[in-house]
């Protein structure tokens, strides 16, 4: 959720992020271990007026992957949803052939997310009380 907030801040709002993760196999069940991070594609179209150069330099620290990581525990990669359509083809079908199989290589799926800020209180809310069950301390 701090990523997204820091990527709202910015401006980019508009467009959808795919997240994945050991979250999202029950690694806890099936490897005995807990999940590390979070892995989120995030597709954006630019905020009005601003070019892919002024976003880069607006934000350096959500465009360097190591910053990210360390930040937000979050592998965190962006793609603009306003390159040619060949380029964002391939984009898409990198991601997906990286996703959509364990390790193992069974299949696998991962979720899709709009990007915009207008349900992220509500989700915060769920969250929190997922990681606090009955809001005990």
């Amino acid at each position: 959720m701090r990523y997204r907030a820091a990527l709202h801040e910015s401006g980019v709002v508009q467009g959808f992020q795919w997240l994945d993760g050991s979250f999202l196999e029950h690694v806890e069940v099936l490897e005995g271990r807990a999940p590390n991070d979070l892995d989120v594609v995030t597709f954006y179209r630019l905020p009005a007026g601003v070019s892919q150069m002024q976003l880069a330099t607006k934000l350096p620290a959500l465009v360097d992957h190591d910053s990210v990581k360390g930040t937000f525990r979050v592998d965190g990669y962006l793609v603009h949803l306003g390159m040619d359509a060949e380029r964002l083809t391939r984009q898409s079908a990198y991601w997906y052939s990286v996703w959509s199989h364990r390790r193992n290589q069974l299949w696998k799926g991962f979720v899709q997310v709009d990007l915009a800020p207008t349900e992220d209180t509500a989700a915060a809310a769920t969250l929190a009380s997922l990681t606090n069950p009955g809001g005990l301390p």
